[in-house]
């Protein structure tokens, strides 16, 4: 037999409650009325529903309370709103509390039953988005990730998926959107938690010392060489490698790389013996590796290689609802370490931050955070206190100095010469002056500024220019 979906009806008139229940009579359902939110709250007590439908005007406790209630006592259970007065006020601040969804009375038996039918839709990605909530906060590693968006959840699904497995993980992401933190991650919470995790920024090494920090080399094998040197790849053994910025390895090297993934053992420069190697390795990269294949620049078998568990970040800008979250962890963890006693950002300021693009993602507003701490001069961040407002929001995209550059050259050199948070302006405002200098056709403006084509795109993705912005 289909198990009944229970379902509680609250409001204060006997002839809803009737008529409610009469439309949704039938086996599928089981339903409780009653005429307060007051007697709602101690059947909440006492048994658990996988609906509530409440009227939102009731004498003594009214509907958002209720709302207010159930959240608290049964967390993740939907709830419709009931009101005879239609307005967006209403509706707006049902939804902010929590609520599903409204209907307005009068409404037809069918509106209603549409309304349930999402409603319990709607119930069972809240039940698995609170199931992996608490499955999160059991977990090691977590603790550093601040975020609840349905794309955050995601990402720490798939982390939990990957750590059991010595899979290759690939993670992607543009700069500042925490690639090493699900690194760490995905390293606590494998069987290899108690062994090393070894981090290499493949960028900030030249090519030779590279390829020697990652396979070692022998004594004399080169000119300064002057003792034997393990390896990385040994170092992990037994543990994970985390390679960052794998896209800045020169392709000599990522030829050895693939060797070492298909053969599961390192040659150190100079030696002559093979070493086995028991890794897990876990790559990133904030460049797009498809388009670096195209182009040549990456080997296409170490990219399927490497890509056997994708995992993509996304930008901050594409989960805005975590920035109040943000806001408040880093405005903690700053005012504690700087030892100023700031206690709240002023509404403006934070409408300022939420829609603001940060083209350097979750690290960009730790900066802005750790800056504004410093200069606020009273108890509040202020809009004045992040200094942002020059470049922030800028639609038209105008830069200082009013000059667009027309070159990747020109853009280069002007990049040089601003501080960090003006670049995302000033390569908008160049992107857009060339797509208008040539009707915007993509192609031809890559071609006018010197830009290879999926770059150019890719700038364009970045920066959230579509050629549907054209007026």
């Amino acid at each position: 037999m289909m198990e009944q979906i229970r379902i509680l009806i609250v409001d204060d008139e006997a002839v809803i409650r009737d008529g409610l229940k009469r439309i949704l009579n039938g086996e599928r359902f089981m339903v409780e009325t009653c005429a307060s939110g007051f007697r709602a709250i101690e059947l909440l007590n006492e048994r658990e529903f996988d609906l509530i439908v409440t009227d939102l005007k009731m004498p003594g406790m009214n509907g958002i309370e209720v709302l207010k209630a159930v959240a608290t006592l049964q967390p993740g259970v939907p709830v419709i709103m009931i009101t005879g007065y239609a307005t967006v006020e209403t509706a707006v601040d049902a939804m902010k509390n929590g609520a599903v969804d409204y209907i307005t009375k009068p409404f037809a038996p069918e509106q209603f039953l549409e309304k349930v039918e999402h409603a319990l839709e709607q119930r069972h990605v809240s039940m698995d988005e609170l199931i992996l909530k608490k499955e999160i906060a059991s977990r090691h590693g977590f603790h550093r990730f601040v975020g609840e968006s349905k794309e955050m959840l995601k990402v720490y699904h798939r982390i939990m998926q990957v750590a059991a497995t010595n899979s290759t993980v690939l993670i992607t992401g543009e700069s500042g959107t925490g690639k090493e933190l699900v690194a760490h991650a995905i390293h606590e919470n494998s069987p290899r938690h108690g062994q090393p995790f070894v981090a290499v920024d493949c960028s900030s090494l030249a090519e030779n010392l590279l390829e020697s920090e990652l396979f070692g080399h022998v004594k004399g094998s080169f000119t300064g060489a002057m003792q034997t040197k393990v390896g990385l790849f040994k170092v992990a053994d037994g543990g994970t490698l985390f390679l960052d910025e794998v896209s800045n390895i020169s392709l000599s090297t990522q030829a050895k790389l693939l060797r070492t993934l298909q053969e599961r053992q390192i040659t150190p420069i100079g030696g002559t013996q093979p070493q086995q190697i028991n890794i897990h390795l876990v790559a990133a990269s904030n460049r797009n590796l498809k388009t670096m294949v195209s182009e040549g620049t990456f080997r296409e078998d170490l990219f399927f290689r490497l890509n056997i568990i994708p995992i993509e970040l996304p930008p901050l800008r594409e989960r805005k609802g975590d920035i109040p979250l943000l806001i408040s962890y880093f405005l903690k963890k700053f005012t504690a370490e700087i030892g100023k006693a700031i206690r709240a950002v002023t509404p403006e300021a934070l409408a300022f931050l939420e829609g603001y693009s940060y083209p350097g993602n979750v690290r960009e507003l730790e900066n802005i955070i750790e800056r504004s701490v410093v200069l606020a001069e009273s108890d509040s961040i202020r809009k004045e206190d992040l200094e942002l407002s020059e470049y922030a929001n800028n639609s038209n995209g105008a830069v200082p100095g009013g000059y667009i550059p027309a070159t990747a050259l020109e853009l280069k050199e002007m990049k040089r010469h601003i501080r960090d948070h003006a670049v995302d302006s000033l390569e908008k405002a160049f992107l857009i002056s060339a797509l208008e200098r040539n009707s915007w056709n993509v192609t031809r403006a890559a071609e006018e500024t010197g830009i290879l084509r999926p770059n150019f795109q890719s700038m364009m993705k970045k920066l959230g220019i579509s050629i549907r912005d054209q007026h």
